[in-house]
């Protein structure tokens, strides 16, 4: 008998119940779950505000179903909010609290949010994108003090009436009814990174995040109550989401929040200071961090292992982070359209280079562009199958139709599996470049590129050069006291011509004192291929 049969949630099922209050009912009500600069929250407390939270929603009109959008950077609140609206049944959509008014305004149409929550540092420019919301009722601000001067933050003509968060949660009783929803009940929008147009919302239903908890934190990676988590991406990130608030509080376990940007040295200072045993990062955050002038003589020995998702983790950086820090790194793959990772390196089972094997729970093809499975070692289109899939894109059925075919999901990503049943990953399907005919992965380019001295930071894409023809080009962020020259540039290339085959070296190379990143922690390829600049 497969183990996740006996995953089974009952018909009538709250994800805030099987995240959050379980606790108290495991006798952990004074076990402290959260830290936030000199604060600790109990789990009795985070219940009782997440109760206040819920029961403010449904005193201005939230009711089951209806649409919330947190515009918070991580902080309590944005605990207490997310768990509050999943107790009352309201669906959560979180967004990037750093965006201009015309992007508030996509968001609110998209989502017709009845209700947001949104940190006072934000308002500018959503209150500007909120006097045109159709849908938007009710703003809850989040302010150091009680009081909301509305006459300086709030629009002068808008449908929203504009709340202090903490005068009208703190009036609400501790005390909240958890909606009588289903399994199946929709109970969150996971938004895509929007890097082939706008963002989509994929729709998740109640059992979804429970489900990949129980396979992949618990069962996978073994989360416990002795974990202390921190994370390099924020809370909005499903990423993040899951290891840095649901899966060690599903367990027992705590995490550390901050609200500032994620920096080399603040991540050091983070972890001396909170001592956390799982971190969540990016390749770039790991590269960063690599590069800081003391990074040999920072302490990183309460963390047990490290996970690393959003992109592929280059080799080279794998082996440098071991080597300094002796902490491993647990490289994996999940999406928004199935909330989190489904294949991954375990603590115990790494092979470098790889996103290591299947999640037990989950089932994975590789297929050709007919949708035939090709043979082990042959690269095709990466599907995957488990009971954390998402829906539906939210009022796009065209792209449902392409990436939802009834079990199966299709993620654009280009793979192939070795015998020993490890996936190795070649990078998005929109970003392969077919060099004389072949098909070339930018991520092996930029492996090798990563290994020249001169190279700090990378990225490939492709480029055509007037004859119609697209070759690779390389981005290039060159170390400090290296000189962005012609002859930096004919060393580095002669240099990848001596470690892969001939055809894939990169034909121009254009030395950046910055790669853009996007709000997942990615490189921003779109920019990249749309850059007009003069390359060596």
């Amino acid at each position: 008998m497969n183990p996740t049969e006996s995953i089974q949630f009952p018909e009538r099922f709250n994800m805030a119940d099987y995240f959050l209050y379980h606790n108290l009912e495991e006798g952990r009500e004074n076990k402290v779950c959260l830290y936030f600069k000199d604060q600790t929250h109990t789990y009795g407390e985070t219940a009782r505000m997440s109760n206040r939270v819920g029961s403010a929603l449904r005193e201005v009109g939230v009711d089951i179903e209806d649409r919330v959008l947190i515009v918070l950077p991580d902080c309590p609140e944005f605990v207490w909010t997310w768990f509050g609206a999943a107790r009352i049944g309201a669906v959560i959509t979180m967004v990037n609290p750093l965006l201009p008014a015309d992007d508030y305004r996509y968001y609110l149409e998209y989502t017709r949010a009845r209700a947001a929550i949104v940190h006072e540092s934000f308002m500018r420019p959503f209150a500007e994108a909120a006097q045109d919301a159709t849908y938007l009722r009710t703003v809850f601000v989040v302010r150091n003090e009680d009081a909301v001067d509305e006459e300086q933050i709030a629009p002068q003509q808008t449908r929203a009436k504009f709340f202090s968060f903490d005068e009208i949660v703190s009036s609400q009783p501790s005390i909240c009814r958890t909606a009588d929803t289903h399994r199946d009940d929709i109970a969150i929008w996971l938004f895509t990174s929007g890097s082939t147009g706008q963002p989509k919302g994929a729709v998740h239903l109640q059992h979804d995040l429970p489900y990949n908890t129980e396979v992949f934190a618990k069962r996978t990676m073994g989360v416990n109550e002795n974990d202390l988590t921190i994370s390099v991406p924020k809370l909005f990130f499903g990423y993040a989401t899951g290891t840095n608030l649901l899966f060690p509080f599903a367990v027992g376990g705590a995490t550390a929040l901050f609200a500032a940007r994620a920096t080399p040295e603040k991540m050091f200072q983070v972890i001396e200071r909170y001592r956390p045993t799982i971190l969540t990062t990016v390749p770039t955050m790991i590269n960063a961090m690599l590069n800081v002038d003391d990074a040999s003589a920072r302490d990183l020995s309460s963390i047990r292992f490290c996970y690393s998702a959003g992109e592929a983790l280059p080799i080279e950086l794998y082996h440098r982070w071991k080597e300094m820090f002796s902490v491993e790194i647990c490289d994996g793959i999940g999406s928004a359209e199935m909330f989190h990772i489904y294949i991954t390196n375990r603590p115990e089972d790494v092979k470098p280079g790889s996103l290591g094997r299947i999640v037990e729970g989950y089932e994975a093809e590789i297929v050709d562009a007919d949708d035939h499975e090709v043979p082990t070692g042959e690269m095709g289109t990466l599907k995957i199958k488990g009971d954390s899939a998402a829906l539906c894109y939210w009022n796009a059925q065209r792209a449902s139709k392409a990436t939802f075919a009834g079990d199966w999901c299709t993620t654009g990503d280009q793979f192939h599996v070795d015998e020993d049943g490890y996936y190795w990953c070649h990078g998005r399907t929109d970003d392969m470049l077919k060099v004389g005919g072949v098909f070339v992965a930018p991520s092996e380019i930029e492996n090798c590129l990563l290994q020249h001295e001169a190279v700090l930071e990378c990225a490939v894409v492709g480029h055509e050069g007037g004859d119609g023809l697209v070759k690779p080009k390389a981005f290039i962020v060159a170390r400090d006291g290296r000189l962005a020259t012609a002859a930096l540039a004919d060393e580095i290339k002669q240099f990848v011509k001596s470690k892969i085959a001939l055809y894939k070296y990169p034909r121009w190379i254009e030395f950046v004192p910055s790669l853009p990143k996007n709000d997942r922690g990615k490189v921003d390829r779109k920019i990249l291929k749309d850059q007009g600049v003069t390359s060596l």
